[in-house]
This record gives C-alpha cells, structure tokens and sequence, in this order.
C-alpha cells in the first residue's frame, strides 16, 4: 500500500478543482484550451505553483500565463470554498514546456532512425 503525504493529496485535489474552476468559470478568450500538468504545493501551503500547457501556437502561452495569473486570487477564492483549507495557497501558474520538448525530441529520434536505416535522407530541420 502506497501512502501520500497530506501536500500531495492537497495538490492533486487542487489540480481537479482548478481544472474544473478554469473551464467553468473563467471567461477570458486567451485561457483556452489549458491542460493543468501538476501543481507544486510548498511545505507550509503558503503557495503552489501551477503548471499547465496548452493547445495552440506557442505565442499564445505567454498571453495565457498573464491571464491565469492576473486571474489567481479569483481562482484562489473559488478553491478555499471548495478545499477548506486554514491556510489556501497563493497561486502562481507557469506554462510546462516539457510536452512540447518530448514531441521535439521524439522527432530527433526519428528523424535520426530514418538516416540510419536511409543514408541519403537529409534530417528535417
């Protein structure tokens, strides 16, 4: 039986509720289309970072991040009456490249088995 820590379960549940919270409640049209990753809660639950990626062009992350952002404290109200929490994290979201890494990387490799198996195919730049 595996045991979690009280932070862990607080993050997961965080990640649930905010994704819900963002798809219902937020209205701005540059949150669109977000995937909540994880959420990073500190050790004393004073903060939590929020990581999330989103479908789209990545121009478009850095006009979601400043909206998810300037957004916390309503997204932070909605959670502490969800949670009931003593102390409700403050929020700080930050977009995951990690997605858009692995695709890139995947792509290398592939790229790489092709010239190996092909020798007079030119890797896609």
């Amino acid at each position: 039986m595996k045991s979690f820590s009280r932070t862990s379960r607080i993050a997961e549940q965080m990640q649930r509720d905010l994704a819900q919270v963002i798809r219902t409640e937020i209205k701005d049209p540059r949150v669109s289309l977000i995937t909540i990753q994880s959420v990073d809660v500190s050790p004393d639950y004073s903060h939590a970072k929020v990581f999330f990626t989103q479908l789209g062009e990545a121009k478009d992350a850095k006009a979601c991040t400043d909206a998810l952002n300037h957004a916390a404290g309503f997204l932070r109200h909605h959670l502490a009456e969800r949670l009931g929490l003593r102390t409700m994290p403050a929020l700080r979201f930050v977009y995951d490249e990690s997605v858009e890494r692995g695709i890139y990387l995947s792509q290398l490799i592939d790229t790489a088995v092709r010239s190996e198996s092909d020798p007079g195919v030119e890797p896609d730049k």
